[in-house]
This record gives structure tokens, sequence and C-alpha cells, in this order.
């Protein structure tokens, strides 16, 4: 695996490749949900390129970003592993050279506004600018993206379907802990007692997602009811909201493909998911 960490020696190594080249953006701290978008980059690609750096613009607080774990040497020994031809791995200095102040911006209207939005604000215009760097500086055919993040997914889709980038987007399935936990690097903040409690989460979105297919379509009592029992495992909801799958607007009685999104705090982490629901005609 090659290891480079500026982008003229990224460009020269990916130009030598030929082939179909994948990206996976990642901020490192590498758990099995990253390495499930490594395995199906490689099978929809010949060469994969996987980006770690810990990205500045999109967090709302300083004390995140300091926080943030950065586990490079062993992020680095499993890509290796799973055979990634190139690891990218820039520091703040190659990604903003002038700093982050004077530095052009990427904002997706409507889609980034609500949810992890409006909890976090600027973070998905931090999102879709580094994502829009890296594209450029790869230049991939695909990307790959986790669909844990589903409001992210959907910003990085409009972004790239706005700007006309050529590439094709790819949403891999989210990667669960045996009970339910949708694995996560912030997952490591949890201590014993709160991490038995967080797969709650989970529980009230396979219970909605049940109780829509069983024909209940009032969205609002359907989002109270999981707020209540999430309270009541212990946490703090942020937002749980039933959604059309296609753009997050606000479903009807007709509408088929729906997502369930979720957000609660577990003492000082924040812990977000989802759930895709199809429901019969």
């Amino acid at each position: 695996m090659k290891r480079v960490s500026q982008v003229a020696g990224l460009r020269s190594a990916v130009q030598a490749f030929g082939g179909r080249v994948a990206l996976v953006p990642t901020m490192g701290n590498l758990h099995q949900g990253h390495l499930a978008l490594v395995k199906r980059a490689q099978e929809v690609a010949e060469r994969v390129v996987v980006s770690v750096f810990v990205n500045p613009l999109q967090f709302d607080r300083e004390e995140d970003l300091e926080a943030y774990p950065r586990t490079l040497e062993e992020d680095a020994r499993l890509l290796e592993a799973e055979g990634v031809d190139l690891l990218f791995a820039p520091g703040v200095e190659s990604i903003y050279p002038e700093g982050m102040e004077v530095h052009t911006r990427v904002e997706v209207p409507v889609v980034s506004e609500n949810f992890c939005g409006a909890s976090r604000p600027g973070h998905f215009v931090g999102v879709a600018t580094i994502v829009c760097k890296l594209l450029n500086m790869v230049q991939p055919q695909v990307a790959l993206f986790g669909r844990k993040d589903y409001q992210q997914l959907l910003v990085i889709r409009k972004m790239v379907a706005d700007l006309a980038l050529p590439v094709e987007i790819i949403g891999v399935p989210t990667v669960r802990e045996a009970d339910g936990l949708a694995m996560s690097s912030r997952n490591n903040y949890l201590d014993e007692s709160e991490r038995r409690r967080a797969p709650a989460i989970y529980r009230a979105l396979l219970q909605t997602a049940e109780r829509l297919r069983s024909g209940q379509r009032d969205f609002g009592n359907l989002e109270a009811l999981a707020v209540k029992e999430i309270e009541e495992a212990g946490l703090k909801p942020d937002y749980f909201s039933i959604r059309r799958a296609a753009d997050l607007g606000e479903p009807d009685e007709a509408s088929q493909h729906l997502v369930i999104l979720a957000a609660a705090f577990l003492g000082k982490t924040r812990l977000i998911d989802n759930l895709e629901v199809e429901l019969p005609q």
C-alpha cells in the first residue's frame, strides 16, 4: 500500500494506476463499518484510495475536534491488511493552505438544513467542502459512503448532481454490533453503562418501522411514541423523524419509501442512526 500526504503525490500515484478508481473518504479511527466500505469499493473498482483526514471545518465545537480519536498508524495497518492501494493522509495545511477562514465553501441548500444540519450549524458546509475537494483531488470514478449518515449521503448526492461532478456515489448499508448499535467511532466515548443503553435508538427505529408496516400512518404520534421510548431508556433525544427517503421531505399517506432518522445524546456523546422502510402500495 502506497501512503502519501501531499496532493501532488496523490495525483501522481492515481494517474499511474489505470483502471477504475474508488475513493473511500474517512476521518480515521477505523472500524468494521469503514472496512465494509473498502470491501464494497474493491467489488466496484480495480483500485481503492482511502483518505484519512479529521476535517476541522465540519466540527461545530472545538472540544469535539480536539477529542476526536486519531489512530493513523493502526488505521494504516488495517487498510494494508485489506489490500487498499493508496492511503491519503494529509495534514490540515495541505487541505486548507491559506487557512479555513478564507477558504471557498460548498453549501448544499434544503436537504442540509434540518436534523443534523440544525443541531450542528455549519457541519454540512464542512462535509460538502471537504468531499468536493477530495473528489477533485483524487478524481475517482466512484466514491463510497455509509448509509448510517443518511442525511450526509443525500447532501453529497445532491452536491455531486448540482456541480455535475463525474463520479458515482454508492451508499453502503450500516454495519451493526451484535446488539444492533450502529458502528461509529463515537461509540468509543461511551462508558460501560452508556454502552448497554445505546441500542435503545435502534430498537425504537425497528419498532417504528413495524408500526408503519402494520398500517399506522399518524407520523407525529409514532415519532412521539419513539421519543418517549428512547427517553425511558435513559437517552436524551435530539430528533426522531419519519421522512421521505428520496429528499427528507414530509411524507403523506401515499409515501412508500421512507426513512426514519434518529439522534440522541447519551452522556456527552451524540449518536445517530436511521432505518429505511419500504411500505406496500
